[in-house]
């Protein structure tokens, strides 16, 4: 890839910002499972900072989860595809990471996703999880949430209509005594993703497959954008419905996740796997 795509792509900003829907017409389209959902979240975040009950927290993901029947606690609204991940290199000074430092290109299982979720193409949280297959090695995971480019809005998930645009880990890894934040950022020639899961998965089945840039940056930094993600074909509903990620676990060896947020997804992805009696090794 040229160096003026790289440069473009690092300066990407969401197409525009996602209007919240009226309150009271969000509410109602919830239902109960997903409100207590939220209201989970939020209690969760609040027990894993003061360090009160993390296994409370578990079971009680879990337990939401089989009110789902059997479905995920977030993002239970999904597609999942067949991709490619190809890692040009850190421009600049190394990360420290290896496979982000390091040209490659890994098979890949990505899933694209709405958070609450919202009908039709409402605003909502989206999420794009991407699972890294390193033939004899460990997966590697990256989950990221719709967000936004600049420094201080990288670290809140904001909700937004468009599937293209800017995905923050809103988290940090920290590799030695330096932390990091992972983005995907819209490619700007690349095949639009649309505003519908179901635009998405027919977006994939174009002759220019979609395209994500991804990228790293520090707290405050600019985003180095280090290769990208290629959504291929959909894969099928009961592939989706088995697929478990694991954005704490499933990490190069030199990265752990950190932060108040990382103990909440811990707790909640591992409540929310035992309830579907599903894995994150593949």
């Amino acid at each position: 890839m040229s160096v003026r795509r790289r440069r473009a792509a690092a300066g990407t900003r969401p197409a525009t910002a996602a209007e919240s829907p009226h309150p009271a017409a969000g509410s109602a389209r919830l239902g109960p499972v997903g409100a207590t959902a939220l209201a989970l979240v939020a209690a969760g975040a609040v027990a894993v900072a003061t360090g009160v009950g993390p296994a409370l927290v578990e079971r009680a993901s879990a337990a939401l989860a089989r009110r789902r029947r059997g479905g995920r606690l977030l993002h239970p609204a999904g597609r999942t595809f067949a991709g490619e991940v190809t890692i040009w290199g850190t421009p600049g000074p190394p990360t420290g990471v290896a496979l982000l430092d390091s040209p490659g290109r890994y098979p890949a299982t990505v899933r694209l996703s709405k958070g609450v979720p919202t009908p039709g193409s409402w605003p909502d949280v989206l999420g794009l999880a991407v699972r890294l297959h390193r033939g004899g090695e460990p997966p590697v995971d990256l989950l990221v949430s719709s967000s936004a480019a600049a420094p201080v809005l990288r670290h809140l998930p904001l909700p937004r209509r468009r599937f293209a645009g800017t995905y923050s880990s809103i988290m940090p890894y920290r590799r030695g005594r330096r932390r990091w934040w992972f983005a995907a950022l819209a490619a700007p020639d690349s095949t639009d993703l649309g505003r519908s899961l179901a635009e998405a998965a027919t977006a994939t089945r174009a002759a220019d497959a979609p395209r994500l840039v991804l990228a790293v940056a520090s707290a405050f930094g600019p985003w180095r954008p280090f290769g990208q993600v290629t959504l291929e074909g959909r894969r099928d509903a009961r592939e989706d419905a088995a697929l478990a990620f694991d954005p704490i676990g499933n990490l190069p060896a030199e990265l752990r996740a950190v932060g108040v947020l990382a103990r909440l997804r811990d707790t909640s992805y591992r409540g929310s796997r035992r309830a579907r009696g599903a894995s994150p090794t593949p």
